[in-house]
């Protein structure tokens, strides 16, 4: 095993370029630039598309085309950029392709600021543009989970015909760990059957996304329907700490889950029942396992960084079975494993008073 010392941001451009990624379309913003300072290097160096747009929209609009080939195609942005690329994503999603879209999270709303945050939860999992649909959005927590997820989320957008978020708040992007590179996937050589190919000896491919009749429009939602009820069941992801004999549950993400995990950690050391599920699938998120710990704990505490986004699906998850609490910090303010630690031990003693 051969670990290197990785930026996030670098570590998902290398990882997209060795999961087989053929073509790169974008625009510079940070918290994720340097990702695409990266691949207009490397895509060279490979004899690969790289092209920087004229603006997010052109670049998702690229993506699109580029996606109708049949070849493994990739965009990033943050935020607002992400917010610019809405109706492309809809328009991806209608035609049913597969690309990948790495979103950096930062401070908003508005312009906001440069700084990691969790402020995105709503748009890219409820929905990501409009229409009856949701992308399958993974959730990292480290620069090794940062690209083994980019590696799945190629797979997974291939497997499914399915657009794939993967979503990191800026810390991901700008920290430096030590992690392990896939080794290198050449790109396939033959498109896959749906893809449009040009003229050849052979019936002609059409993708589209609209449909003029209501009948035509509601059964091509029907079987995006039914291919997300696929997704739903089958693609959750999630790990769990210390929750057999658990009394209050740690529900967090990304970098806030790893906050949370120090704070676990603390917390178990001074003799406190805690422990943690960290989502990492946003959409589908893992509700039908938290339902189980619902059944088994007192209280769940979730923690964000942003308003309480991902709470609401924490509370749907839960039911009404137990109370659900909520500490969260806004602006790009990363919390604190000391300041996550004060907010279970106060809920840990009023999840005691409540048993």
């Amino acid at each position: 095993m051969t670990r290197e010392l990785l930026k996030g941001n670098i570590a998902i451009a290398e990882a997209a370029v060795r999961a087989g990624l053929e073509a790169y379309f974008g625009y510079p913003i940070t918290p994720q630039t340097e990702l695409l300072e990266y691949l207009s290097v490397r895509m060279n160096e490979l004899n690969r598309v790289f092209l920087q747009a004229e603006s997010e929209v052109a670049a998702i609009n690229m993506v699109y085309g580029a996606a109708c080939t049949g070849v493994r195609v990739m965009t990033s942005s943050s935020s607002p950029g992400i917010s610019l690329m809405q109706e492309g994503l809809s328009y991806i999603a209608g035609a049913n392709l597969p690309c990948v879209v790495v979103d950096m999270m930062r401070g908003g709303p508005g312009l906001g600021n440069i700084l990691p945050s969790q402020g995105d939860y709503f748009q890219i999992t409820r929905s990501a543009g409009h229409g009856d649909y949701h992308p399958i959005v993974l959730a990292p927590a480290s620069v090794q989970e940062a690209i083994d997820f980019t590696t799945l989320a190629f797979d997974l957008a291939d497997q499914y015909r399915h657009l794939v978020i993967l979503a990191a708040d800026g810390q991901i992007g700008q920290m430096m760990e030590p992690a392990e590179l896939p080794p290198m996937t050449e790109p396939r050589k033959t498109p896959p059957e749906w893809a449009l190919r040009g003229a050849q000896d052979r019936p002609r491919n059409v993708i589209s996304s609209l449909f003029m009749s209501g009948e035509a429009e509601e059964a091509h939602n029907i079987a995006i329907q039914k291919r997300l009820r696929k997704i739903k069941k089958t693609e959750p992801r999630w790990q769990e700490y210390n929750t057999d004999d658990a009394q209050l549950l740690v529900i967090a993400y990304g970098s806030a889950g790893r906050v949370a995990y120090s704070a676990l950690e603390a917390a178990r050391a001074n003799g406190l029942k805690v422990g943690l599920m960290r989502p990492q699938t946003l959409w589908p998120f893992p509700e039908e396992r938290l339902s189980e710990l619902a059944d088994r704990v007192e209280m769940c505490l979730v923690v964000e960084m942003n308003a309480g986004q991902m709470l609401e699906d924490v509370r749907l998850a839960t039911g009404g079975q137990i109370p659900v609490q909520f500490y969260g910090r806004m602006g790009g303010i990363v919390p604190s494993s000391e300041e996550v630690l004060k907010a279970i031990e106060t809920h840990y003693n009023h999840a005691a008073h409540h048993a």
